[in-house]
């Protein structure tokens, strides 16, 4: 029962998170990795279902809030659809070790280049 609050708490925290777009889905990706100790490609999965309940409030506030460059919007999903289709099949297709590596690189690029960038 005390496992369960604390992931819902859990998940509740990274929605917040999500919405502010700090990158909640990245935080939830190492919850479920590294401390409930799921399997890379289970928690992707997991945490693009997660996204569907999180992206549509934070979609509507933004727009709402005049926040959304409509050109960058239109130009991400032009590109994101197909390169995510492309991204799907190559990650079925590698090792697992391999996935998780790249993901951990990846988030230690973006924590460095946070940390460098300029306000």
């Amino acid at each position: 029962m005390m496992q369960t609050i604390f992931a819902v708490a859990i998940g509740l925290a990274t929605g917040i998170l999500s919405g502010f777009g700090i990158g909640g889905g990245s935080l939830l990706m190492l919850w479920l990795t590294c401390i409930m100790g799921i399997d890379q490609r289970s928690a992707a999965g997991m945490n693009l279902l997660y996204f569907l309940a999180c992206a549509p409030p934070a979609l509507w506030s933004h727009w709402k809030n005049r926040l959304i460059d409509k050109k960058a919007c239109l130009f991400c999903i032009l590109a994101g659809i197909p390169f995510s289709i492309i991204g799907c099949l190559l990650a079925a297709q590698l090792e697992l070790s391999f996935i998780r590596r790249g993901f951990g690189l990846l988030l230690l690029w973006i924590g460095v280049r946070e940390l460098f960038a300029k306000q």
